[in-house]
């Protein structure tokens, strides 16, 4: 059994008009749609899970896509960067893709070593393609227009942005079992040795910055990966101990998760890699049907009827 938390499982962002989300992802970036369910809090809107085949822990990116909802603005006690991970000599067919979709890029750039590409989603999420230093061998989603060649490999790392890090980082080291590994400037980039992606948290720390606004193109939460519940509660003890609120345990139908908020102030998440996604559809099926939440079955018709359209 490992004990230790394994990267990230997943991390979740909030979205404007569904169907451009759908679009983007599937289509632009090409990524798997695993499952399309609605918000737990909130039947009437979707909550779209992104990653690769089988929706395996590092790769998912969920969205709740709110109709009309304000843009957000990235700053200080957030998530302000997620980083995938590409493979070597494929930032130039993102560049040409990224035109031909009129995708908001800016020119490659490098830190740590390492080349990467940012750009913006439809609502302005803040997203890079990093090639890595050491080479992901993880199976990509592939499509017509995506081939294996460039296909996104799931998560390389996320970027928190913060006035103060040391207390953001006394968790990352002293409870999620990461370590320093380098620092250029102000960004500092943490790791966690108990997997060989999804690996990275970068802390930058701007004394000055003023607080972001979580709303549309936001990173709502990011999930921290533990192996199964027993571990989940562990670290829940752990939190308490250290005086900190956070959640019961929660059942999310596809994992078993808790919640609470770092001092840094960003909403973390642990999540369990069982029961996966694959239980109420077979991996051949898996986002082809819209599944709810069994309290919410007896009102599927006014919920597939409130529903955006996709198609």
């Amino acid at each position: 059994m490992n004990n230790n938390i394994k990267g990230i499982h997943h991390i979740t962002a909030i979205a404007g008009n569904a169907k451009k989300n759908h679009d983007f992802y599937t289509r632009v970036l090409g990524l798997r749609l695993v499952k399309k369910t609605v918000n737990f809090d909130d039947p009437h809107t979707y909550h779209f899970y992104y990653g690769d085949k089988t929706g395996t822990p590092g790769s998912i990116l969920t969205f709740f896509p709110w109709e009309g909802i304000t843009i957000g603005r990235r700053g200080a006690r957030q998530v302000t960067e997620i980083g995938y991970s590409v493979p070597e000599n494929s930032l130039d067919f993102w560049l040409k893709r990224f035109d031909d979709n009129n995708v908001i890029y800016n020119k490659p750039s490098e830190k740590f070593g390492e080349q990467y590409l940012s750009f913006l989603d439809p609502d302005g999420l803040k997203i890079e393609l990093t090639v890595p230093k050491n080479a992901d061998n993880r199976e990509p989603w592939t499509t017509n227009e995506v081939s294996a060649e460039n296909a996104t490999r799931g998560f390389h790392n996320i970027t928190i942005t913060s006035n103060k890090i040391e207390a953001t980082a006394k968790i990352l080291t002293d409870v999620f079992g990461y370590r320093l590994l380098e620092q250029h400037v102000n960004r500092y980039r943490f790791i966690t040795d108990a997997v060989d992606n999804a690996a990275i948290v970068d802390l930058v720390e701007i004394p000055s910055e003023i607080a972001g606004h979580v709303a549309g193109g936001s990173v709502h939460h990011v999930a921290f990966r533990v192996e199964n519940e027993e571990i989940l509660m562990q670290y829940r003890e752990k939190i308490v101990n250290l005086g900190l609120n956070i959640t019961e345990k929660i059942d999310r139908n596809y994992f078993y998760s808790l919640y609470f908020r770092e001092p840094g102030g960003v909403l973390f998440e642990l999540a369990t890699e069982n029961p996966g996604f694959a239980t109420d559809e077979t991996v051949e099926q898996l986002g082809s049907g819209l599944k709810l939440p069994a309290q919410y079955e007896s009102i599927r018709k006014d919920i597939e009827k409130t529903l955006p359209k996709l198609d």
